[in-house]
């Protein structure tokens, strides 16, 4: 049986880790300590055989992703801020809705919007495919420009800086090399299978499946078209990553190379130990994987 496939999350002072039945959370505490949270995992693809097939995975993979994530972001957040800076479950789904519809209105109304505009001016932008393609380019830039404005922040900074430590260690695991300080100092910062690349694969792959919304259509019926398409979206993006994390595809990963120059940063060594102890945990839970006892 092979070693089993580890994926990460930098978090708030934090990483956490995540293997096919288990998660592990290591967060540095103010006072020099690490706490550590474990879970086991099920995936709904237990449940649901359906979900293992190709792009149908996608979506559900995804928002599981995405619920351990606000789990691990809760825990990191109570280990290395003040109890009463804390925000409550309730508060948490609030800023989560906010978040999620920011996005929607950021990433998909406003760039519809403008090249809705655009065409007005230039009709030769309201062709199908070309359409797409500006209302794609539009998209990325507010992604990008996004990405360069929130790294201003030093709390951020950090953040990335563990998504960097994240990587390197994932690496380290995956190459077979010591799982110490040093044998991740060896990895990049930049890795194939990470969430900055989908996203990015998810702009090219929605201006090729939006292609198929009808170009006469408004704009309400465009902007919910797109909406509904999203976990088509969503599935094909995750089937274009998981090829780019195998040696025969990793070209595809090469422009979320370029990207992860914004969304990561060269990590200290105490970040390093944070995220080891995190891969160490999440190898422990799933059978004593190598390298579980050495040293970090």
């Amino acid at each position: 049986m092979g070693e089993p496939m580890i994926g990460g999350q930098a978090v708030i002072e934090g990483v956490m880790m995540r293997a096919p039945r288990s998660l592990a959370v290591a967060v540095r505490r103010p006072d020099g300590g690490v706490a550590v949270l474990r879970e086991p995992l099920r995936q709904l693809s237990d449940r649901w055989r359906v979900l293992r097939l190709p792009v149908l995975r996608g979506t559900p993979a995804l928002l599981q992703s995405l619920a351990h994530g606000m789990r691990a972001l809760r825990f990191s957040a109570a280990q290395a801020v003040a109890e009463e800076e804390v925000p409550s479950s309730v508060g948490m789904l609030i800023a989560t809705a906010l978040a999620v519809a920011s996005g929607i209105g950021l990433f998909f109304f406003l760039p519809l919007a403008l090249t809705q505009g655009l065409a007005r001016l230039v009709p030769s932008v309201g062709a199908g495919f070309t359409f797409n393609l500006v209302d794609g380019l539009i998209r990325l830039g507010l992604f990008l420009a996004y990405l360069a404005l929130i790294a201003l922040w030093s709390e951020i900074r950090r953040v990335f800086e563990y998504h960097g430590a994240e990587h390197m260690v994932v690496s380290a695991y995956e190459h077979g090399d010591p799982l110490t300080v040093a044998g991740a100092r060896a990895h990049s910062t930049r890795h194939p299978r990470c969430g900055t690349n989908f996203l990015l694969v998810v702009v090219a792959v929605s201006v090729l499946v939006f292609s198929f919304i009808p170009g006469p259509w408004g704009f309400a019926a465009k902007f919910f078209s797109r909406l509904a398409l999203l976990p088509v979206v969503a599935g094909i993006a995750f089937e274009v990553l998981r090829l780019g994390g195998r040696p025969r595809g990793r070209w595809l990963a090469a422009p979320g190379f370029w990207l992860q120059a914004l969304t990561t940063r060269p990590p200290s060594d105490d970040q390093i130990e944070v995220a080891l102890r995190a891969l160490r945990e999440v190898l422990d839970m799933e059978g004593g994987a190598r390298g579980v006892h050495q040293a970090g």
